[in-house]
């Protein structure tokens, strides 16, 4: 995809696009019960990129999108403990809207697992992808407490310095 002068989109905004997308993805499986190299594939073939049904998906970053879904399903015996660890008692991370179960640990995944990510630049993004789903309720707030949270404990040395640049 080529923005209107000519130049390729910027990285942060394919990241972005797979960041959405492995939300998406992993909502859908959730509430399908698909297998994860099935919704990749149809992501890829027909999603990303691509118009469908009027709304046009942005190009992403494929590997990226394929390593965060990819990563959840095989890390989520870690990320899920440790979401609920952040919870408060009594709202156990199976009982929170599945929209907002795949932000928390698509957030958390990153936070883990990517150190080549900075930890504040992904809750940011995370909280964006809240804000587009959830317009007026609390859920980008839980969002950035709880990435926040996961965030300093697992890599406090992100949060000592300047402002989060986007990755």
């Amino acid at each position: 995809m080529v923005s209107a002068n000519n130049r390729p989109p910027k990285s942060g905004n394919k990241r972005s696009a797979a960041r959405l997308a492995a939300v998406q993805a992993l909502y859908q499986m959730d509430i399908s019960g698909a297998d994860l190299f099935a919704t990749l594939s149809e992501f890829e073939a027909f999603r990303l990129g691509k118009e469908v049904d009027g709304d046009i998906y942005r190009d992403a970053d494929v590997a990226f999108f394929r390593d965060i879904a990819g990563g959840v399903v095989r890390e989520q015996k870690v990320l899920d403990p440790a979401i609920d660890g952040v919870l408060k008692e009594g709202w156990p991370l199976a009982r929170i809207d599945s929209t907002l179960r795949q932000i928390l640990r698509c957030g958390a995944y990153e936070i883990y697992y990517r150190r080549d990510v900075p930890a504040r630049a992904a809750i940011v993004e995370y909280v964006d992808i809240a804000n587009a789903f959830f317009t007026n309720g609390e859920e980008p707030r839980i969002v950035n407490a709880i990435l926040d949270t996961l965030g300093r404990q697992e890599r406090a040395e992100d949060f000592s310095g300047a402002a989060p640049r986007s990755a």
